[in-house]
């Protein structure tokens, strides 16, 4: 599993979450070469709808059963990497729930009893290994960290836990290698990094400033571990910044901000690190950006901003990397678009990394938190 390409902050608004309402179908046929499994969380059900999604055209299918009751407004589902636990944030509940997953059709299965958080946990990561679960807690400024029983998949809070953040943390980050986690705090137009021990401790790195136009929101780190992306809502831009792999001190890149559409509220960035997206919720749009990997550097994806998503609120890359999946607000529609691969068809050539929509759509009905896409059954 690929952190970076899986992890989706959760904005402390609600937005709408996305729910196939269609009846549910047979699953005859469906084999782990041609689909992967999508959960998401579903606050006003209090429910994880699950869905079975076809790996070439990116068709989402509800799969049975769904959607499967969870705690008290869930806000955020993480799958481990073995594909056999799903946790959920109830950030109502104040606490976090694990699902069993049964690996022949998909569905979830809750373990109680649930564990305790801190107060509003709204978004959560998880190292590469599955050991360690973190939870952000959004209204009690701290993040729970837990360690991972591999069999069972309980949690066990660590000693120390929670780890005291600043005041009204939004979203949150984890480096690929595991020894940082970014943490956007809007009140203070800053980006705090944390270092994380090997048992799961965190301590105060570095914090970065940003002028107080900059106000960051969501955020997303590159796979190699060089560069910190943060969407600026207020202010219409996204700034890269350069992590020092030692000391985790963060460096705005020249050029950083750059500019997007209106209101950007959600980051997906490529496995490789070669494109980032940013949704635009106030302008319905996407900026699609190819990123120079020496010096962080953004240039627009030709034909950039792409429109027809309307209001995009939550926008994820599925793990195959051909399709970018765009949750709306207003008209309740996850919007299935194809990425291009820059292949060349009667003498035009298309542009990498261009956002094309699809015939692919599924009506949504309820507020969103998260989407997580595995990469097999």
């Amino acid at each position: 599993m690929n952190l970076y390409r899986k992890i989706l902050m959760t904005p402390p608004r609600p937005i709408l979450l996305l729910v196939l309402l269609a009846a549910a179908v047979s699953l005859t046929g469906c084999n782990a070469s041609s689909t992967h499994l999508a959960y998401v969380a579903l606050p006003q059900l209090n429910a994880v709808g699950a869905y079975r999604v076809n790996n070439h055209s990116a068709r989402f299918t509800v799969l049975v059963g769904s959607p499967f009751p969870a705690g008290v407004s869930p806000s955020a589902v993480f799958v481990h990497p073995s594909n056999n636990f799903a946790y959920v944030a109830n950030q109502t509940g104040n606490n976090i729930s694990l699902f069993k997953i049964d690996h022949n059709i998909g569905s979830l299965s809750e373990i109680f009893p649930r564990v305790n958080a801190g107060i509003t946990p709204v978004a959560l990561a998880m190292n590469s290994d599955g050991s360690l679960l973190f939870a952000l807690n959004q209204n009690s400024d701290s993040i729970s960290v837990y360690s991972i029983d591999s069999g069972s998949g309980a949690l066990k809070e660590i000693a120390g836990s929670p780890f005291a953040t600043f005041s009204n943390p939004v979203a949150f980050a984890l480096t690929k290698s595991g020894k940082f986690i970014c943490v956007a705090n809007p009140d203070l137009a800053s980006i705090s990094v944390y270092s994380v021990a090997s048992g799961g401790a965190l301590h105060l790195a570095s914090t970065f400033q940003f002028d107080t136009d900059a106000i960051p929101f969501a955020l997303a780190v590159d796979p190699s571990g060089k560069f910190v992306y943060a969407a600026n809502s207020n202010a219409n831009t996204v700034s890269v910044l350069a992590i020092n792999a030692s000391s985790g001190v963060l460096t705005q890149v020249p050029n950083s901000p750059f500019a997007t559409d209106t209101n950007p509220i959600s980051l997906a960035l490529s496995s490789s690190g070669q494109f980032l997206y940013v949704a635009n919720q106030g302008s319905s749009s996407i900026s699609g950006f190819s990123v120079d990997s020496s010096s962080g550097l953004l240039t627009p994806i030709t034909g950039s901003p792409f429109t027809g998503a309307n209001s995009p609120v939550l926008i994820v890359i599925d793990p195959n990397g051909n399709f970018l999946y765009a949750v709306s607000q207003s008209s309740m529609f996850l919007t299935v678009f194809s990425i291009t691969q820059g292949t060349t068809s009667n003498q035009t050539t298309s542009t990498a990394g261009a956002l094309t929509t699809t015939v692919e759509s599924a009506e949504t009905g309820a507020a969103a938190s998260s989407l997580f896409v595995t990469t097999s059954d």
